[in-house]
């Protein structure tokens, strides 16, 4: 693919589509346009990448926004839904926005359409999410553009407004840090940037009707991460252990009150569930070595720049 061909990206603005842009830009690519309905998220973005066409748009709203798929030479469509209060955003945002974009896709003819997923649509969960990002992969699938599916796992890296970028900003701040029961619940974080490389790979070698689940190559349990930003981040807050059911409840309290809450009562559940996913072999597929949990930590939270970014939360 040449450097000069066009890269439409929605919801670019995100913590996948700050990541990428910029890998983007590093890579030599010049002609790419972000598509976003976040403006602050748009403003940082454009700051931080001189030259790429930023525009702010609503993607459940036709408008103007549509015309930037003409000419384009790939899309990537990372906008999404992740946490909210109702299935309302979810469907508005994964489904009605995910019609929309693949109809604008498909009325320009772009050669070439990435479509990030989600792990999730293999969960034993059910909730909002996850029914809603299962429909988007099964419309995109359904809609015979050309183009490939990834599906990763928990991801961190810069930019983090939620997940681990929120935990090692809490503890930061709090006396102590509260994990739910044991905390022994197995997780697999995908480094951000791995996940851009993978995205890359995808836009120059264009592998049609794929679908590729991408899994963080170490499993490490939930309490053995937050240890890990505790070390990254240089802090000495102690870990607390709450029953179950007593941080269910606060959680539950919290969202009578918050509108916006970080951590709720169904990604409790989704972290407690005992998934265990499995993912192509990274360098074989895409050609490079994975990052490990412990140097992707250090880079997420130690970096001179963007270390000291996180997008705003749009949900």
């Amino acid at each position: 693919m040449s450097k000069e061909q066009r890269i439409v990206v929605t919801g670019a603005a995100g913590l996948v589509g700050q990541n990428l842009v910029l890998m983007l830009r590093e890579q030599g690519y010049t002609n790419l346009t972000a598509i976003d309905k976040q403006p602050g998220n748009l403003a940082l973005l454009a700051r931080l990448n001189p030259g790429v066409r930023t525009v702010e748009a609503d993607l459940f709203q036709p408008g103007p926004w549509e015309k930037e798929f003409e000419g384009a030479d790939a899309v990537v469509a990372l906008h999404a839904q992740i946490t909210g209060l109702g299935a309302e955003p979810f469907v508005r945002n994964n489904v009605d926005a995910s019609r929309r974009v693949f109809d604008a896709a498909a009325a320009a003819r772009v050669p070439f359409t990435v479509v990030i997923s989600s792990s999730v649509v293999n969960s034993v969960a059910d909730d909002d999410y996850t029914r809603t990002k299962r429909a988007q992969q099964e419309m995109f699938l359904a809609t015979g553009l050309p183009g490939c599916v990834l599906r990763p796992t928990l991801m961190y890296g810069w930019f983090d407004p939620k997940h681990l970028g929120w935990i090692a900003r809490f503890m930061e701040k709090a006396p102590v840090f509260p994990v739910p029961g044991h905390g022994r619940y197995m997780r697999q974080p995908l480094y951000e940037r791995d996940f851009c490389r993978a995205i890359l790979w995808c836009l120059e070698n264009r592998p049609v009707g794929k679908l590729y689940d991408l899994v963080g190559h170490e499993r490490m349990d939930y309490i053995d991460i937050i240890r890990e930003i505790r070390r990254a981040k240089g802090l000495s807050t102690p870990i607390v252990r709450l029953p179950y059911a007593l941080f269910d409840a606060l959680l539950r309290a919290y969202a009578l009150v918050s509108s916006r809450p970080p951590f709720t009562s169904d990604q409790l559940k989704a972290l407690t569930a005992g998934d265990e996913f499995s993912g192509v072999d990274i360098q074989a597929t895409f050609g490079f070595a994975p990052t490990s949990i412990r140097q992707g930590l250090e880079e997420t939270f130690r970096h001179p720049v963007y270390s000291q970014y996180a997008v705003e939360r749009t949900d």
